[in-house]
């Protein structure tokens, strides 16, 4: 069996892709944290483009969470992937799409400006309405369990933070998306896919960058 190990950030959202498709087929591997605002010499001989995951296969590397999670798809049947070409394709697009609802997310948290943080909720939300649009339920196909449902957990997670404390909720007026979200929080494979401590970490990184969430954390 191939040896697995995987090269994380704690708060990464994209690196805990890589952990719920691991995970969720019960691979095993190893896991090295990095703090990426002091990046290892060793971490960017090993990723081109300095970002996590990376993923090291029998000494060999993987970098971007979507491949990374097609490949270990791929090796440890059976497949998170629908069996017809056109609708693995269309996985993968909506895999795409959800890697934009996260860099949202993201601009979304850390936005020091009133009117940037309403236009990006704003579109945040515009984003989700359309894959709510698309979804079939209780899993993005249905009863089975995909790839793309691993692609977005960690949007739904960081959501899971912080919407509580939210005077506007991001998922406000969505309930099939608000249920799904409870959906993936409480899949072994998702609920496993952080340490204990992420959560409060996470708020905590979001109060120490001043952003406008940050009043309400």
């Amino acid at each position: 069996m191939a040896k697995f190990r995987l090269i994380s950030f704690k708060l990464c959202p994209f690196v805990q892709r890589s952990v719920i498709v691991l995970k969720e087929k019960k691979i095993p591997f190893e896991i090295d944290y990095i703090d990426l605002a002091n990046k290892p010499g060793w971490f960017l001989k090993l990723s081109p483009t300095g970002k996590v995951p990376v993923l090291e296969v029998d000494g060999k590397v993987l970098f971007e969470s979507a491949v990374i999670m097609e490949y270990l798809d791929e090796v440890n049947p059976p497949s998170l992937h629908p069996k017809d070409a056109f609708e693995r394709a269309q996985d993968r697009a909506w895999i795409e799409f959800s890697s934009g609802l996260l860099v949202l997310q993201y601009q979304l948290s850390h936005t020091k400006s009133a009117e940037d943080y309403a236009a990006k909720l704003a579109a945040l939300r515009a984003g989700l309405a359309r894959f709510d649009s698309e979804f079939r339920g209780p899993w993005w196909h249905g009863d089975n369990f995909s790839l793309v449902d691993a692609a977005i957990a960690p949007l739904f997670t960081r959501i899971g933070y912080t919407e509580s404390n939210l005077p506007d909720k991001v998922l406000s007026g969505m309930p099939r998306m608000a249920a799904y979200g409870q959906s993936l929080e409480q899949r072994e494979a998702i609920r496993d896919s952080v340490l204990p401590e992420v959560p409060e970490a996470y708020r905590a990184s979001l109060r120490a960058a001043g952003g406008v969430i940050a009043q309400w954390l």
